[in-house]
């Protein structure tokens, strides 16, 4: 490989040097790499093959969230996507893009172009409106000013209403375009040809009535209507910015001649050196080398409390560093990154359809033609009975039934408070898979709960020293830990780290020999160390009369109990447990009171399943089962009528998992898949369920408003409009007061939804 390693970079023209061994390691399949210094183009070179170029494409890849700048699609119908903003085929509303992106502060061109046309309405509806309530008889002026205004600043109004007729698929543009063009084409053919209309259709001063002035309102309204709803709707992707804005913009790499410079964060790739100082961010997922630090990960997890990093630990990209500084090796770049996969997977859920839209979807599909025949009946209604001029009435409220009658606001009703919802769950460290698993959460009753990991930390820790010796608990893990440290027990490996947590400087080991099934035995500076379970005293002739009486009370609450042996007599004893995650007792009684049964199912022994459960008052506890047993428990409870989550690792609880009515993954994010389970909890901590819990509550409660809304406001609006309390009371809607009420119904939707953005889970 000595000539690969002299190989010129065709692109720069620079000698192409081996990069380090980290490098190397980092790229599966290959043997030799090398990278040019001047524009860090890398080369693979294979055995007995000539050097290739491995080269990143020439433009980095875009950003998380970024996408390719052109994938638009619409909030009620997420199969219809565009390269190119505009409106939906299907419902005319206006499409918007698939995930938000860090270029959140360009303007958005169907707001700037509604907002545009909105004045340009408004400010040729405004002399139309007051020639008509001042009384002046300008009938020409009129239909110029209404042409703008109507023709011009309300096209697209009238192409989405045509659109839909074409598609067969009508929306509330074919209710706008219906009573806007009716109202517009009536007062046109009145001005120009007057006379084709019979006497009945006349004012007491014999002139037929114009409407331009509605028509121009009209217009204007659903317009500021449209404005408002795409600024609104355009605020619900604040969760997904906010994710996205948490990303770094640069990074401090660490060269290959040991220079330090700062980067483009995308330009970063795995197995680059990446030095983090105190207060930056880290900007991507990888492992400490080097240094030691606190990590505030809140805002990815919801933790408050930093966590300690040191060589070997994991970190993640957009996390907190804290005072101290450290040296990484990147490992998940780009859309690998754990940050990169919530927002990708918080922008697929949010286009997902949860059952309960199902109904608005039905009702939709009679909707528009239960308006128009409404108005139609209305119309006839008005013209065999109402008194004159009949046309005049029977014009204006079939206008007004045509346009208050809102479509738009039973469409967005669900979708709407999904998006918002999702991307609230996600900046509290819950992810869910899609609309359905938050609508089945709802109505989950029973929780099946994981111990080791879930209710537990699943790394066990030292608990307790006991010595029965002139040794010092220190001396005694001092011996311990020498002698753990050459086995690679997880029981061993919680030793060594208490040893390490103290400061001890351990000793050199003259000999080592491990005892199957009972501990391991060890030569330490002359003396002879042993260490295990009881089976090991017994061989040494230590009966269990010499057992200390807090050793045994340890045992009993389910810790495991290591003894120390020194020259053949007993010296004292470790007690070693996983300890119980923080919070997790009162997550339960919260579980509890949200009418949610926890249940343990664990494979560890039932001694130390129940000691768990008597901490944490659980009364249920399943133990010593397989994970097929798990599952079959999962089904048994299903069962019985019960909606059943299981809570667990998502790995050996995969059987269970898939059981589940929801499975709920227990994990930092970055190590499971996002998609393995229903739920993921970037935290992986019980509080984690009690939000994914509360979240579903509250966007369930803001669905089912907005729902009766929608419903409440058309089952009252569209009677009202029709003049069905003319007879009693004399009142009348405007067609103007109609549109403003239409527009109105949309945005409150809308801002309901919003609110999810703060509640508290």
């Amino acid at each position: 490989m000595a000539d690969a390693e002299k190989a010129i970079d065709p692109v720069c023209g620079m000698t192409v040097d081996p990069m380090k061994t980290a490098h190397r390691a980092a790229h599966s399949g290959r043997d030799f790499f090398f990278c040019c210094a001047g524009c860090r183009t890398k080369f693979v070179a294979e055995p007995m093959k000539y050097l290739t170029r491995s080269a990143p494409p020439p433009n980095p890849p875009p950003r998380a969230g970024e996408g390719k700048g052109g994938d638009w699609t619409c909030p009620m119908h997420p199969e219809v996507k565009s390269d190119k903003p505009g409106p939906c085929p299907l419902c005319g509303m206006a499409l918007e893009p698939m995930s938000p992106t860090l270029g959140a502060t360009a303007p958005n061109p169907e707001l700037a172009d509604m907002t545009r046309r909105f004045w340009i309405a408004a400010i040729f509806a405004l002399p139309v409106l007051i020639l008509t309530m001042s009384g002046a008889s300008l009938p020409w002026l009129q239909f110029a000013l209404a042409s703008v205004a109507v023709l011009g600043a309300g096209a697209p109004l009238f192409a989405r209403g045509w659109a839909s007729i074409r598609n067969r698929r009508p929306n509330m543009f074919t209710l706008i375009a219906l009573g806007t063009g009716i109202a517009y084409l009536d007062s046109v053919v009145a001005l120009i040809a007057p006379g084709i209309f019979p006497a009945s259709f006349r004012d007491m001063h014999g002139t037929v009535p114009i409407y331009f002035e509605a028509a121009a309102v009209i217009t204007a309204l659903v317009l500021l209507g449209q404005m408002l709803e795409v600024k609104a709707r355009a605020r619900t992707g604040e969760a997904i910015r906010a994710l996205l804005e948490l990303a770094p913009k640069t990074a401090r790499r660490i060269e290959t001649d040991g220079s330090e410079r700062d980067v483009p964060a995308e330009t970063i790739v795995r197995g680059d050196r990446l030095r983090v100082r105190p207060g930056e961010k880290v900007p991507v997922d990888g492992t400490v080398l080097e240094g030691e630090s606190t990590v505030d990960q809140a805002m990815l997890t919801g933790e408050a409390t930093p966590v300690e990093k040191r060589a070997g630990d994991r970190v993640t990209g957009a996390t907190l560093n804290g005072s101290g500084s450290f040296v990484m090796r990147a490992e998940r770049v780009g859309s690998e990154t754990m940050l990169a996969q919530i927002v990708a997977l918080v922008a697929k859920t949010q286009r997902s359809r949860a059952p309960i839209q199902s109904l608005a979807d039905a009702v939709a599909t009679w909707f528009v033609p239960g308006v128009v025949l409404a108005a139609f009946v209305t119309f006839i209604a008005w013209i065999a009975f109402g008194p004159p001029p009949a046309f005049a009435f029977a014009l204006a409220n079939a206008v007004a039934v045509l346009i208050i009658a809102c479509p738009c606001a039973l469409g967005l009703a669900t979708p709407i408070s999904v998006m918002v919802a999702m991307g609230r769950a996600a900046r509290a460290g819950v992810l869910f898979r899609d609309a359905e698993t938050l609508q089945r959460l709802d109505a989950i009753d029973t929780l099946v709960i994981d111990k080791t990991g879930t209710l537990t930390e699943g790394k066990p820790r030292l608990m307790a020293i006991g010595t029965t010796s002139d040794l010092s608990a220190d001396e005694l893990l001092r011996l311990a830990a020498a002698a753990e440290r050459a086995s690679e027990h997880p029981l061993a490996a919680a030793i060594v780290a208490a040893a390490r947590e103290r400061g001890i400087a351990l000793p050199a080991i003259a000999e080592f020999r491990g005892k199957a099934g009972s501990g391991i035995a060890a030569t330490i500076e002359g003396h002879a160390v042993a260490i295990g379970n009881f089976a090991l005293l017994e061989t040494l002739g230590i009966g269990a009369d010499a057992l200390p009486r807090d050793a045994k009370e340890r045992r009993q609450r389910g810790e495991t109990v290591v003894f120390v042996a020194l020259d053949n007599c007993l010296a004292g004893w470790l007690a070693i447990a996983d300890p119980i995650k923080r919070g997790a007792a009162d997550a339960l009684s919260a579980l509890r009171q949200a009418g949610i049964a926890p249940i343990m199912a664990t494979g560890d022994a039932r001694a130390t399943a129940l000691a768990v459960a008597q901490q944490l008052n659980m009364g249920a506890v399943e133990a010593e089962l397989s994970p097929a047993q798990k599952a079959a428990l999962v089904a048994r409870l299903r069962a019985q009528g019960k909606k059943v989550a299981m809570a667990g690792d998502g790995i050996n609880d995969a059987p269970a998992l898939a059981a589940a009515d929801i499975g709920i993954a227990m994990g930092t994010g970055a190590d499971v898949a996002l998609e393995a389970a229903g739920i993921t909890l970037v935290k992986g901590d019980l509080a984690g369920i009690l939000r994914a819990v509360h979240m579903a509550h509250a966007a369930l409660t803001n669905i089912r408003q907005n729902l009766f809304f929608a419903f409440a406001f058309n089952a009252l609006a569209i009677p009202i409009a029709a003049g069905a309390l003319y007879p009693l009371f004399g009142w009348l809607l405007s067609p103007m007061i109609a549109s403003a009420a239409m527009s109105a119904s949309s945005v409150t939707v809308v801002a309901n939804a919003s609110r999810l953005n703060r509640a508290r889970i």
